[in-house]
């Protein structure tokens, strides 16, 4: 009797670790951890099946312009990426995933581990990914890996830090963008951080 009451309690267990982790984010990725200024996060989707995005994220439809479909690549060399790449880059160090939103869309949440630097600033931050100033603006022989976001495919404001990124001297080659950007990374149920 024993037995049966403790292979009911590990079979119980079990399909109840197996719940918690039934929406992962890819086969043998349940989740991810990522460091933050606010100390590490974990990434993972939500497991409500039903879930559903609501609110300004539910839009589809936006006037264009200034809410005009974005082309797949924002520039010439920049390497358009999907939520992977950018879990990726979120878990390298030597790579920094900016959020060029302005900050009251930060601020009304984010990817874990994104950094603020509104696309109407970019050109001022660029120390932040790398670059150093010189007399004529900025050298980025040293820049880093960086990915930009914005809030989807519908959102001009990450391919216009892009390509202001790179009129300044920023390798192409060292940007990402991700083009689904929050309204996609929402619908996929991805944890965001900050307040709602």
């Amino acid at each position: 009797m024993k037995a049966f009451t403790l292979t009911i309690a590990l079979s119980i267990a079990a399909v109840s670790a197996m719940a918690e982790t039934e929406v992962s984010i890819a086969k043998g990725m349940p989740y991810v951890t990522v460091d933050t200024p606010n100390g590490p996060v974990e990434i993972r989707r939500i497991q409500d099946t039903d879930n559903k995005i609501d609110g300004e994220w539910a839009r589809t439809s936006r006037p264009c312009p200034n809410f005009c479909i974005q082309p797949n690549t924002p520039a010439e060399g920049v390497t358009t990426i999907g939520e992977l790449e950018l879990i990726e880059m979120l878990q390298d160090l030597d790579a920094v995933v900016v959020d060029s939103r302005t900050r009251d869309w930060f601020e009304g949440g984010t990817i874990p581990g994104a950094v603020s630097i509104p696309y109407t600033f970019i050109l001022d931050e660029l120390g932040q990914l790398g670059c150093e100033p010189d007399f004529e603006g900025w050298d980025c022989t040293e820049a880093k890996s960086a990915a930009l976001f914005c809030n989807g495919t519908w959102c001009g404001q990450s391919p216009t830090a892009i390509r202001s990124m790179i009129a300044a001297g920023y390798p192409a080659d060292r940007i990402s963008y991700y083009r689904g950007g929050m309204q996609v990374w929402r619908m996929l149920g991805l944890t965001v951080t900050g307040s709602e």
